[in-house]
């Protein structure tokens, strides 16, 4: 049975698993849509009747003026749609939908951007996915980067639109290179996808790189594993593999988290750092990470990090076990507790499954 002295034997626990970098799969669904600047949308939301203060300020303005010279229509236009956005940003949906509409109709790309995420969201109208499909599909083949995400995720899917994986791919990657970062991760997938192995990952890298330093922790979590496994890879960015896994540890994303402590304990990517990696395998762990909670009870056995605590390793051991995680090392040491120290290792693991 494993025993609290047997460190030599349980640190090869914490390997961390083979990445299979050629199956990558896609990321369908992604609710953010960069470059529309409409993710921070306030708490104040219009009912399906406009307010006192929105009918006001909708009759005040007129969403398309109507003028004789092209350039005041122009710059009226950018006027309604700043209004539009400025609405929307403040919680009056229907106002936006007013100010918007009129410009959609036109064949304004971000105007019908601004409708599909009203209809997608439910915004001041009954939630429509048929017409936020529809002005997506409007502002797609206008160029808007967001929309082509959007619709390019629909056209994969099969959701709300005929299935069409050519013209999904086609939007995706236009997208990708108009710089939104969700479809630059996709699309780079995509490329993984279509040549598994180290030649479609190094023709998907520049797509995986911009992703990545535009904050996308998928991204960021794909570029450290091709970094630190992809043969070809240049030494000054093989060295930065680190750098990208604790980005996307830090961004919350909980495998990132368990490979990012598995990295410091074993020293991959750089120098050795137990206490760190102690810590970064209990944020995963605490999370629900089942591996990251049969890694802590390694830890815990052989004072990796902490000091050795028979307890809380049975505790996590517990976790992970519950959550059908086989492990035939820990049972042999959790068999080897004492009465008293399964009893307090089942109450710790109840009280967890609590919080």
């Amino acid at each position: 049975m494993l025993r609290m002295s047997d460190a030599s034997t349980s640190r090869s626990l914490l390997k961390p698993p083979e990445r299979r970098l050629s199956g990558l799969e896609l990321l369908p669904v992604v609710l953010v849509s960069a470059g529309l600047a409409l993710a921070a949308a306030p708490a104040l939301a219009q009912d399906a009747e406009p307010t006192a203060e929105a009918a006001t300020e909708a009759a005040a303005e007129p969403a398309v003026p109507v003028q004789s010279d092209a350039a005041d229509i122009k710059e009226d236009a950018v006027d309604a749609m700043a209004k539009a956005f400025g609405a929307f940003q403040r919680g009056y949906y229907l106002t936006a939908m007013e100010l918007a509409l009129p410009r959609a109709q036109l064949g304004d790309p971000a105007a019908q951007t601004l409708l599909a995420e009203l209809f997608a969201s439910g915004l001041g109208v009954p939630r429509s996915m048929n017409d936020a499909a529809f002005w997506y599909g409007q502002a797609a083949e206008g160029g808007d980067a967001a929309a082509q995400f959007k619709y390019a995720v629909m056209l994969l899917e099969g959701r709300h639109v005929e299935p069409d994986r050519k013209k999904s791919e086609v939007l995706m990657k236009k997208a990708a290179d108009a710089g939104n970062a969700f479809a630059q991760f996709n699309h780079a997938q995509t490329l993984v996808s279509a040549k598994p192995g180290p030649t479609g990952i190094l023709e998907a890298l520049p797509y995986f790189e911009q992703a990545a330093e535009r904050g996308v922790p998928d991204a960021q979590y794909a570029l450290a594993q091709i970094y630190n496994n992809t043969a070809g890879i240049p030494e000054q960015k093989r060295a930065r593999a680190r750098e990208y896994m604790e980005k996307a540890a830090r961004a919350g994303f909980d495998t990132a988290q368990l490979d990012y402590a598995i990295w410091l304990i074993d020293g991959i990517g750089g120098d050795k750092d137990y206490e760190n990696g102690f810590r970064w395998m209990e944020v995963a762990a605490s999370r629900g990470n089942v591996v990251a909670q049969n890694r802590m009870a390694v830890l815990h056995i052989n004072g990796i990090g902490t000091l050795g605590d028979p307890v809380q390793a049975g505790k996590w051991y517990i976790l992970s076990r519950r959550a059908g995680f086989d492990d035939r090392s820990l049972d042999d040491f959790y068999q080897g507790l004492t009465d008293e120290e399964q009893k307090q290792a089942i109450e710790a693991a109840n009280a967890f499954g609590k919080r």
